[in-house]
């Protein structure tokens, strides 16, 4: 018989009102906006707001609103002409207390917000996105990596008791050792070239001369670009960004576009961050007077503890790193029990535990620093051109006894805010950046395929669609109306589900999409056909009906399996384009399950079911 539980209704009446509700805010276009958060403790507040508006009246940009919330403040725009218009008036303006990022803000409202209902993030194919190109500062990489050397060097030196009057840099990248008996010349060369294989030397004396090869120093300076590529698509993916580009491009760059990024300004700040820390031992001595005279100790360095609202505090640390943030294998952050301070739970790997433990098993009593060292780009005007510069900020956080033994976990207080906690433990988790880098540009691209052949496209895969309606009207009359019901409420389930998963919609998904709309055409072919088979045999119009769902249900069901594995395979081996092009499929094909199968029959039910007399139907 020809029946639909009740249940079942109920079911489709839900899923209809679940698709209408998370599929309607891809209808909000979202605005073309700045945003603007502080970069070091700058207040982000009404004061600030206000003079921002007040800044680009003057400058003759019209706002749309300026809207202050969580510790951010966002002018939306009315086009992206004036978006970038705004971003130049505003970065001159803000300084480097501030970061300012291109953004597209959304427009959904509040309500539906709440809800869980947020449009489908387009790929940078369909919408563009924020493309970033930087400067990676190689040099600085190779002098980072030549200074480790010549304190490796002088560890082995002091380990193997080789006496030495002085271990420096030159200009020229290499070495100098003044030993203080030339007798040891050779057992220091011996020793050396065990820490340090790839170093050239040559003896003259008590003089060693200790060579990087030049094969090597570009070894260094590739590593540092890679290394910034691996970090840069750690930091990318703790963000969330679906979909991101991230490319070398020549020797010294590296590009990154983000399409559907909520939050670009804390996007921009973690991608170029290169904060770090470092646990130093404290040199005994007056830190006061060693900053007032001059006269620091040999083994020390004077570093500064900033106090809000007071002056900075100065302190004596040893040169030689206990342990940092490159032997750092996770870091959470969290709230110390003891001190109710803000803090970040870190996990050393094996290196810098034993480290660490070699270090607290010989000054239980005494205090170690925690330095935190920041690398900000800046970039000033100097005779009407561009100057682009890199300060660093090395701040201890933290000087706190030693109150027990401790390996590979502890914990790093003394930070100014949860959010100071959480973003440092993101840039700890991610790894740190080998070199800094230098935002040469940033803009907001067009879709890279171009807006003539995306409208063609879409006005393809429309009228494939209508032509596909049509056909169904014409063709299988009352049934046909039933199938074209069935195929708009697929796309509707589709777009709503693809919504609520996050998921990011390329031209590959369009044709994902365009695909599933296919095999739901088959499944109501097969259903279709399947009627009129019964139909001719002789059977009642209402068992047919009945019948040609059962026995086509079967078949359908084989034939999108089928597809669902290639889509699962597509999935789980293929990267980027066809990642999107997988979900459209793998979705699409369980929704028009659904709408060919279920739904229509209970459409069919519905207007034939209740008849008492039915001789025959349209189809």
């Amino acid at each position: 018989m020809l029946t639909y539980a009740r249940w079942k209704y109920i079911v489709l009446v839900l899923a209809i009102l679940f698709s209408v509700l998370y599929a309607l805010p891809n209808v909000y276009q979202k605005d073309p906006s700045v945003q603007i958060t502080s970069s070091r403790g700058a207040p982000v507040d009404q004061a600030l707001a206000d003079r921002m508006g007040k800044v680009l009246a003057d400058a003759g940009v019209t706002t749309k609103s300026i809207e202050l919330a969580d510790e951010t403040l966002l002018v939306r725009l009315p086009s992206t002409e004036l978006q970038t218009r705004a971003s130049d008036v505003l970065k001159d303006e803000l300084g480097s207390d501030y970061v300012s990022a291109l953004n597209l803000a959304s427009t959904v409202p509040d309500w539906l917000s709440s809800l869980g209902a947020e449009g489908m993030s387009l790929g940078l194919d369909l919408q563009g996105g924020v493309h970033f190109l930087m400067q990676v500062d190689q040099e600085a990489a190779l002098d980072k990596r030549l200074d480790a050397i010549t304190d490796d060097v002088r560890v082995v030196l002091r380990e193997e008791r080789i006496r030495y009057e002085a271990v420096n840099r030159r200009p020229d990248n290499s070495i100098t050792v003044r030993l203080s008996d030339a007798a040891d010349a050779d057992e220091a060369i011996r020793r050396i070239a065990v820490s340090q294989p790839s170093l050239r030397s040559d003896v003259d004396g008590s003089t060693l001369r200790l060579e990087v090869p030049e094969t090597e120093i570009q070894r260094m300076m590739t590593d540092a670009l890679e290394q910034n590529l691996g970090t840069l698509r750690n930091r990318i993916n703790a963000l969330g960004v679906a979909e991101p580009l991230i490319q070398r491009q020549g020797n010294d760059r590296i590009v990154v576009e983000l399409a559907g990024v909520q939050d670009t300004a804390a996007a921009k700040r973690l991608i170029g961050a290169t904060a770090t820390l470092e646990y130093r031992a404290v040199v005994e001595g007056n830190a006061y007077e060693a900053a007032a005279t001059g006269n620091v100790p040999p083994q020390a360095e004077i570093y500064y503890e900033q106090v809000p609202g007071g002056e900075p505090i100065p302190h004596l640390l040893n040169k030689r790193i206990i342990a940092s943030g490159d032997q750092l294998v996770g870091a959470t952050s969290g709230i110390d029990p003891q001190s109710g301070t803000p803090s970040v739970s870190v996990r050393l790997d094996s290196a810098g535990g034993q480290r660490m433990f070699d270090f607290t098993s010989e000054n239980v009593g005494k205090p170690m620093a925690v330095v935190y060292i920041e690398r900000i780009p800046e970039v000033r005007m100097v005779n009407g051109e561009e100057v682009r510069s890199t300060r660093v900020e090395e701040n201890v956080i933290s000087v706190a006894n030693i109150n027990g033994v401790f390996s590979k976990e502890f914990q790093t207080t003394g930070l100014d805010s949860p959010k100071a906690a959480a973003e440092l433990a993101l840039l700890l988790r991610s790894g740190s950046l080998a070199a800094p880098m230098d935002f040469v540009e940033e803009r907001i691209v067009g879709p890279s395929l171009g807006k003539e052949n995306i409208e063609r496209g879409l006005t393809a895969v429309s009228y494939s669609f209508v032509f596909a309606l049509l056909f169904f009207l014409v063709y299988y009359r009352m049934f046909g109306l039933i199938t074209c019901a069935a195929l708009l409420l697929n796309i509707l389930m589709l777009v709503a589900v693809m919504s609520l998963f996050g998921a990011t919609l390329t031209l590959p998904g369009l044709a994902g999409i365009a695909l599933t709309v296919g095999l739901s055409v088959d499944a109501n072919v097969l259903i279709n056909e399947r009627i009129r088979e019964e139909l001719r045999a002789g059977i009642p119009p209402k068992s047919a009906i009945a019948t040609g769902y059962e026995k086509a249900t079967g078949t359908i069901f084989d034939a999108n399996m089928t597809a669902i594995l290639a889509g699962v395979a597509l999935f789980a081996f293929g990267t980027g384009p066809v990642k999107g092009f997988a979900v459209a499929l793998i979705v699409g094909i369980v929704t028009s399950m659904y709408t060919a199968v279920s739904a229509s029959r209970a459409m069919a039910t519905l207007l034939y079911g209740r008849r008492s007399k039915l001789k025959s139907i349209a189809i």
